[in-house]
């Protein structure tokens, strides 16, 4: 016999005899659950005169709440346990004897407290731990929620009211939708207010932004790593963004900037509802709803052979376009006053306005960087400002000087698209109150806009209405 054969055999041989010494008290059962041997203690604690009294009774008759027999049965031990006898309460732990073979022959019950209280302390920790997993697991529910919702998307203009309202229609069903859009114009705004606004607006919504992960790591990002797939990985593997968002919506920005052998691993994952993750032999299912953006010309790509045919008709069921910031000139005023009110909020600053003036000189930049770079002069402008209302001169200090020739144009150049769709308008409102003959309502109704949008643009655009 080697010499671990004998530790063994060895601590097999004390452990009885350890933890008879040890704990209040013990006891062994044979197959049918009848005693055959019981420590000294073990009667003092349960009242009974002598142990060789009980020898051969069914447990149940001795310890009415006894779950030996279920021990014997299953042949699954219950590690820590409260039973109950009489008026008393005892901490227990039950563990099934094997035989050479692996059979159960039988078991064996300790008590190790003869007062549950004094589990208080592990209790608290275990209580404890619990805890702070939920507040973890909250915590982490909490930022795959949407921050944002319809009421974020500013504008009350017609490009953006109907978007909105497109936008809405594609929240009450579970399509793929494809979002368009230049960079800045609040493609991921609108996807967190669809998914807000949907079925799912309890279940995740997770985004990932394509044109941020490096390409070797996408496939790993999307579907996730088994268990010891290579060397390095964590070692129980890690989720992949499928799985997160299964039930939800998973938002997949810059779709455009997708390898095209990603998009084929993609469409099957859309087509089929399964995918394998990465260094695992098994298909996961899953159930999600997919948005996608991209700033980038789809068809022009599609027609060029980098990206792939299918799969943009896989996502191209719904289609919405996020107009331009120079295209939404009517939302100016209401925009930039959503703004600098957000912006002094999150910088701790006192209310500050932002005059008409000021919104007209807003008009006549281009906006490449839209909303985005919009924000951007705001903020800027409130820093460099120490007055209560942003004026014409606040912004002209800090928008980029290139724009700013747009303002006024050399003899001869060509305006710049926001000034002549200024200029459009104000002619197009000037002659729509003069055969209304200053009658706003009149007007707003030829122009097919409510009213409160004709006053906006009056006071936005500086068109004098005595003269009208």
């Amino acid at each position: 016999m080697t010499l671990s054969e004998d530790l063994r055999r060895l601590a097999s041989d004390t452990l009885l005899s350890h933890f008879a010494d040890y704990c209040e008290g013990a006891v062994i059962v044979d197959r049918d659950a009848r005693i055959v041997w019981m420590n000294d203690s073990y009667p003092e604690r349960l009242g009974i005169a002598l142990s060789s009294c009980v020898i051969g009774q069914p447990i149940e008759q001795v310890i009415p709440n006894s779950m030996m027999r279920q021990v014997v049965h299953s042949g699954q031990a219950i590690m820590l346990d409260i039973m109950e006898y009489g008026d008393r309460a005892f901490v227990v732990t039950r563990l099934p004897l094997r035989d050479a073979e692996g059979e159960v022959v039988g078991a064996v019950g300790f008590m190790l407290y003869d007062d549950p209280s004094r589990l208080a302390p592990l209790m608290a920790r275990y209580q404890r731990l619990r805890s702070d997993l939920a507040e973890a697991r909250r915590k982490l529910a909490e930022a795959r929620r949407t921050k944002y919702t319809f009421a974020d998307f500013v504008g009350a203009g017609a490009a953006s009211s109907a978007l909105k309202q497109a936008a809405r229609r594609a929240a009450r069903t579970t399509a793929p939708v494809l979002i368009l859009g230049e960079t800045g114009t609040g493609k991921e705004l609108l996807a967190q207010a669809i998914h807000a606004a949907g079925a799912r607006s309890e279940a995740p919504f997770v985004a990932v932004n394509i044109a941020a992960v490096p390409e070797t790591l996408l496939e790993a990002e999307f579907f996730g790593v088994a268990p010891g797939a290579y060397t390095g990985a964590e070692r129980g593997g890690r989720d992949g963004k499928f799985k997160l968002a299964d039930g939800g919506t998973l938002f997949l920005d810059e779709i455009g900037d997708m390898s095209p052998a990603l998009q084929a691993k993609l469409l099957r994952t859309l087509q089929e509802g399964e995918y394998e993750p990465v260094g695992s032999n098994r298909l996961a299912t899953v159930d999600l709803r997919v948005i996608a953006a991209t700033s980038r010309d789809l068809e022009r790509m599609v027609a060029e052979g980098s990206f792939r045919a299918d799969l943009y008709y896989r996502l191209n069921v719904i289609t919405l376009r996020t107009p331009p910031l120079r295209e939404r000139l009517e939302d100016f005023a209401l925009l930039a006053d959503y703004l600098v009110d957000q912006i002094c909020r999150l910088r701790s600053m006192p209310p500050r306005g932002i005059s008409t003036s000021a919104v007209n000189r807003l008009c006549r930049h281009d906006w490449p960087g839209n909303v985005r770079e919009l924000r951007n002069v705001l903020e800027r402008a409130l820093l460099m400002s120490d007055s209560e209302t942003l004026e014409a001169d606040d912004i002209a200090a800090v928008i980029q000087p290139a724009s700013s020739a747009a303002a006024e144009p050399a003899a001869g150049a060509p305006l710049a698209i926001a000034e002549v769709v200024a200029r459009a308008e104000r002619e197009a409102i000037r002659s729509a109150l003069h055969q209304c003959r200053g009658n706003k309502a009149e007007a707003a109704r030829r122009l097919g806009i409510s009213r409160a949008a004709l006053y906006e643009k009056i006071s936005g655009l500086g068109i004098e209405t005595a003269v009208c």
